[in-house]
């Protein structure tokens, strides 16, 4: 009787295990997608392709063209394919595949095998360096003072912002500027030819005091205290101002005795350098204090008084001051004289120019009503600007939009570069700020550029090809702490993912087809075959199933 009424617990639990029509137990894999595709949408598309299919079978003959034609058929799909890429992209896929995907790992793998002193290793360098000289770098016009700003930053943060790279430039320039061959007749410039060359800082200082000692009026001395002694922006006036006294006297007596000689040339062009710089700086310390017409005056007589050095890129320091003081019609005369189809742009000047077409639209400017009714002439002219700027520096728009934090600008920038779009932003983000709306018209066009760009990014509509050693220089210039921004990239549609994939796995299974076609029509009748449903199989998996729940819980009750 136990025994009885044991078995029927059994059988009556597992009655209630066993599979309730209706109750839509948990499914497999094979069920979830017969499910997914018993949908209405899904069944049409499913019916429509099968008819589709089974009406042109005797015109395009597919039965003998799968069986004798795989390959010509995957060679059509594959050129129809590289025909639109190529149409719609201008490039093609293969290729640009090879070279951004296979070609990294080819030389990746390389690098690894072959050992540090390997010629290849050696090609790989010596390549870099090329591709690094090939990049102009330019000094910034609006660098920082070392001893008042540089190196207090180092005294709260304990990183160093400036690179051996950046003030390798800087040692250079310095020695091109305030030297020349005839140092050797005066013992000051002498002692300051080897403090420019020198590397530790302290040491620089030692010298300058040395070449004071042996000349009262030695500018150039005066110049690398200001710079490097200096610990504030007041010091650093005082001591510029001591320079300016001392260079106008040596300018003077230098363009007296210009027409002598070659050498006395080089003298007066050297003096010429030192007397620009000082009053540059002077400018840019009163700027900093406060004293920003008085900056705006000595730029323009420096402008005035000496055109020909156009190079050292004064307008720029004009532009930052004249916006600060809000004077955007002089902005705008300023950018009439050097926004030149001829002359060499940076982010300053286009990003200038869409700040001020900006400034015109901005307040009002609204997403949902210019989609509504479309944009004004004005407003067009103003993404136009945009565009412009974010084609020439891609890079600027993240830290304007403090998408990315700041660091102080190195003293050297790369044009179209990270390094120039932080010189920009850290000096002209509080300009883009003051004008209401510039940041939201801004935040809404900058993105839509890279759509417009032709693919590869490398072809722009307005400038030259973007240099493809920027990134590698913009490493060089900026410090590690700090993540170099790359040219943005355009991401591609899933359905060239898709359609790519598809090609892939259809060569893939058409070679080996043809290298293995026993294996692979074998395995091809085992995937149709679990695929194909069995009704009488899976009742009889079902009806295995209940017995033996039943008697693992008859067994588990005993």
């Amino acid at each position: 009787m136990a025994d009885r009424g044991g078995s029927g617990e059994a059988a009556a639990a597992g009655a209630a295990a066993a599979p309730v029509p209706g109750l839509n137990p948990t499914l497999g894999w094979r069920e979830r997608l017969r499910a997914g595709l018993a949908g209405t949408g899904a069944s049409l598309w499913f019916v429509t392709g099968l008819g589709l299919l089974y009406a042109l079978r005797i015109p395009l003959r597919l039965c003998e063209n799968l069986a004798a034609g795989t390959s010509s058929l995957i060679s059509g799909l594959i050129f129809i394919f590289e025909w639109w890429y190529f149409h719609k992209h201008g490039t093609s896929f293969i290729e640009q595949v090879s070279v951004s995907h296979l070609q990294p790992l080819m030389g990746g793998t390389e690098s690894s095998i072959s050992e540090p002193g390997s010629p290849s290793r050696n090609r790989e360098s010596e390549t870099s360096r090329q591709n690094l000289s090939e990049c102009k770098v330019w000094r910034n016009p609006l660098n920082l003072f070392r001893g008042a700003e540089y190196r207090r930053y180092t005294w709260v943060t304990g990183k160093e912002p400036l690179t051996y790279y950046d003030m390798n430039l800087s040692a250079q320039d310095h020695q091109t500027f305030f030297t020349c061959d005839t140092d050797f007749l005066r013992p000051s410039d002498t002692v300051m030819q080897k403090a420019w060359r020198e590397r530790n800082p302290p040491a620089r200082i030692k010298a300058a005091y040395q070449a004071l000692e042996l000349n009262n009026d030695c500018a150039t001395a005066y110049v690398l205290l200001a710079e490097e002694e200096a610990t504030t922006i007041v010091d650093a006036e005082k001591l510029f101002k001591q320079a300016l006294k001392a260079g106008e006297t040596i300018y003077r007596q230098s363009q007296q005795c210009q027409h002598q000689s070659p050498q006395h040339e080089a003298q007066l062009r050297r003096d010429t350098n030192v007397l620009v710089y000082i009053k540059r700086r002077l400018a840019m310390c009163a700027r900093k204090l406060g004293r920003i017409r008085e900056a705006v005056k000595i730029m323009r007589d420096l402008m005035k008084e000496f055109p020909p050095l156009t190079m050292l890129n004064i307008h720029e320091n004009l532009l930052e001051s004249l916006l600060e003081l809000q004077a955007y019609a002089d902005v705008q005369a300023v950018l009439a004289k050097y926004d030149d189809i001829g002359l060499p742009k940076s982010a300053a000047i286009c990003y200038t120019a869409a700040l001020l077409k900006t400034r015109t639209v901005s307040e009002k400017f609204s997403l949902e009503t210019a989609s509504r009714r479309g944009l004004s002439t004005a407003e067009i002219n103003a993404v136009e600007a945009i565009h412009r700027a974010v084609e020439f520096n891609p890079h600027v728009p993240k830290y304007l939009l403090e998408m990315k934090s700041l660091i102080l600008p190195p003293e050297h920038i790369l044009k179209r570069g990270d390094s120039e779009a932080i010189a920009y932003a850290f000096f002209h983000l509080q300009h883009w700020k003051r004008i209401e709306g510039a940041l939201n018209l801004l935040q809404c066009t900058w993105e839509g550029t890279f759509r417009m760009i032709p693919h590869p990014l490398e072809k722009g509509h307005l400038f030259y090809p973007y240099p493809s050693c920027t990134e590698m220089a913009d490493r060089e210039l900026l410090p590690t702490f700090h993540h170099v921004s790359v040219y943005p990239k355009k991401e591609l549609p899933l359905f060239i993912h898709f359609t790519a994939g598809f090609c892939s796995s259809t060569a893939m299974i058409a070679i080996l087809t043809h290298q293995f076609p026993e294996i692979m029509g074998i395995f091809a009748k085992t995937m149709l075959g679990l695929w194909r449903p069995q009704p009488w199989a899976s009742s009889g998996f079902e009806e295995n199933t209940q017995d033996l729940k039943s008697e693992d819980l008859g067994l588990s009750s005993g």
